[in-house]
Formats: structure tokens, sequence, C-alpha cells
């Protein structure tokens, strides 16, 4: 299992760095169809859970939020988020107007009900575009400064994300005792949720640093990504235990499914996207 980790990490990672290194359109792209990925499993964990839903439409109109919120920023005449809220709302009309058409109206309106939540549910992964967007301008002579503001942010949000799952894995295995919330995930302690707390204010803290802004905003960034990205990991594994499943998928071998790479983003992209847009620049 571990040579499978490793072996997946060697290939994805490179293509990330290549992809995040290309800039936009690349990433939106990547997301758009990293959403889409993930929004296929997330219809099959559904299936498997019995909640009824439409998952081609379903997964389209996931990926079909995330150009959306790659797009909106330019649209003459809006705001990053003026018209964001059209695409959802159209998006679940049409659902709407498909499920008139099962025969059981208690099935239609499952269906309805599920295709909204898996897509809308996925969709979150729009706002890491939306955060590109509404990144403040960075000060002259900042060391990340290279990178530009959209990318800087985004950087933020991956490195607090992934820091906060490596930090809590190690100080879960090697201080946790005590448990929380064993009836969602059995594995999560407080020693892993403190330690990868720890891990993501000290990394946000770095890269804020770079991006010309005082490290000291590391404190509120770190805590706000790290707890949003542990809510959803643990959304996520209600969803897959309501399935009675290990993993959302077998796509990256070792690792499981895009959704389960993926779902602590689903939280934490629109909070610091949130965070970006209401916090005093």
């Amino acid at each position: 299992m571990l040579r499978q980790r490793v072996l997946s990490a060697a290939i994805l990672v490179p293509i990330v760095v290549a992809i995040f290194l290309l800039g936009r359109p690349f990433i939106d792209a990547f997301v758009a169809a990293v959403a889409a990925l993930a929004a296929w499993e997330t219809f099959a964990l559904l299936r498997r859970a019995r909640y009824r839903a439409f998952p081609l439409y379903g997964t389209v109109l996931a990926a079909a939020l995330v150009v959306a919120g790659a797009a909106v920023p330019s649209l003459p005449g809006t705001g990053v988020w003026a018209a964001l809220p059209a695409v959802p709302a159209i998006g679940l009309l049409v659902a709407g107007a498909a499920a008139l058409w099962v025969h059981d109206p208690r099935d239609g309106f499952a269906a309805w009900i599920g295709t909204a939540f898996g897509a809308l549910y996925v969709g979150l992964l729009a706002f890491a575009p939306v955060l590109m967007a509404a990144a403040p301008p960075l000060p002259g002579g900042a060391a990340l400064g290279i990178l530009g503001a959209g990318r800087g942010w985004l950087l933020v949000l991956i490195g607090a994300v992934w820091s906060y799952d490596s930090f809590a894995y190690v100080f879960g295995r090697a201080f946790g005792r005590r448990r929380f919330l064993q009836h969602v995930s059995p594995s999560k302690t407080y020693a892993g949720l403190f330690g990868g707390l720890a891990g993501a204010v000290v990394v946000a803290a770095l890269v804020l640093a770079g991006l010309g802004r005082s490290p000291l905003e590391g404190i509120p960034v770190g805590l706000l990504v790290g707890l949003s990205a542990q809510a959803g990991d643990l959304a996520e594994s209600m969803l897959k235990r309501a399935a009675d499943a290990k993993d959302s998928g077998q796509l990256i071998p070792g690792h499981g499914g895009m959704l389960d790479r993926v779902d602590s983003f689903l939280f934490a992209a629109p909070v610091l996207a949130a965070y970006v847009a209401l916090v005093p620049r």
C-alpha cells in the first residue's frame, strides 16, 4: 500500500506542479476536470447509499460550476460574486424539470434532491478559481511575487490544506489517544486535530510572508483553512459511511478516488475565498 501511495504521488505531484506553474486557464481546466471525476464518484456513493439522482447531469453541472467560477470575473459589468449564483440556480431548475418525468413523484423528488446535493457539494471547488480572482494585489518586492496574486493565494490554500492533512496524520499516529466524532470517522484524534492546525498555521504564515503580508495573518488563515479542511474530510467520511464504502473510488492506486483527494478543499476553498473577499486588504 505504501509503495503504491509513493508511486502515485511521484506521478501526480509533478503534474499538479506543472499545471500550477502554467497558470490560468490551465488551472481552471484542471479544477473542472477534477470536479467532474469527483462528482461521478459522489453520485456512485449516493447510489450505493440508495439515494436517487441523475448522475450524468449532476456531473456536468458540477464541472459547469467550476467553469462559471473561472469565467464570472471576466464577464462585463459583473464582480467576482455577482453572477455566480445564476449557474446553480439554473442547474437546479433543469434538474427539477427533469424530475417531473419520473413516474413516481416521490422518486422524482428524491432524484432532484440527490442531484442538487451531488452537484453543489463537489461544485464548491468553483471557489478555487474565485479565490484566484478575488486575491488582493501583492505589494512590490514580495518574494513570491512572480506567482502573481491569484496563484499566490491558491498556494496558501494548497499549502495549508496539505500541511493540515500531513501534520494531522503524523501527530495522530504518534500521540493520538482521545478520539472525536468516532461515529463519522473512527481514526480522528484531538492530537491529530491540534497538530494539523499547528502545521496549517506555520505553512500559511510562511507563504503569506512570501506574498508580502504579515506572517501573523497565518494564524487566522491557518486556523480557518485547517478547521474547514477537517470538516470537509469528515463530511466525505459521513457520505462514505452512508454508502458503506472505504474509499470513493480506485482511480488513484493507494490513495482511493479523486473525491478522497479533494474532500478537504471542498470546504476550505469557499472559506478562504470568503476571507479574502471580506477582510480588509
